[in-house]
């Protein structure tokens, strides 16, 4: 295995993902901001289904390298309109694909970054993906 996720002692515990990920591959995947809809598909009105598509669309991307999410190295979501409250909901979008995506559970090291405005008024949810095979 090419990526080994831990998190060591002495950091915040009870987290939804892993602090730290060692890579020992050579070749590096970075899968550009991904975000809920797409050919066919609507995009979903709630933060937890456009949080569930957008990381459909990120899975896409990775198997376009030949890469699943047992390779990523790092989340990064971006979303807007944040507040700690939506944690529930959005937690609530990443359980309902985890297991027809793969996700690790807890996830690689990921961070949630709270914005404004992404690049359409009704997107609410972008994921960027970085992983490493061998």
């Amino acid at each position: 295995m090419t990526v080994q996720l831990l998190s060591p002692a002495g950091l915040a515990e009870n987290t939804p993902y892993h602090h730290v990920a060692i890579a020992t591959g050579t070749r590096q995947v970075h899968v550009a901001g991904q975000v809920a809809g797409g050919p066919g598909v609507d995009r979903a009105p709630d933060l937890a289904g456009q949080v569930a598509q957008a990381l459909r669309s990120t899975a896409l991307g990775l198997a376009g390298a030949g890469a699943t999410f047992d390779d990523v190295v790092r989340l990064t979501f971006y979303v807007t309109r944040w507040t700690p409250e939506q944690i529930g909901e959005f937690m609530a979008g990443v359980e309902s694909v985890a297991g027809e995506l793969g996700l690790p559970s807890p996830m690689p090291p990921s961070s949630l970054i709270g914005v404004e405005v992404l690049y359409e008024p009704d997107v609410r949810v972008e994921v960027e993906a970085a992983a490493v095979l061998d």
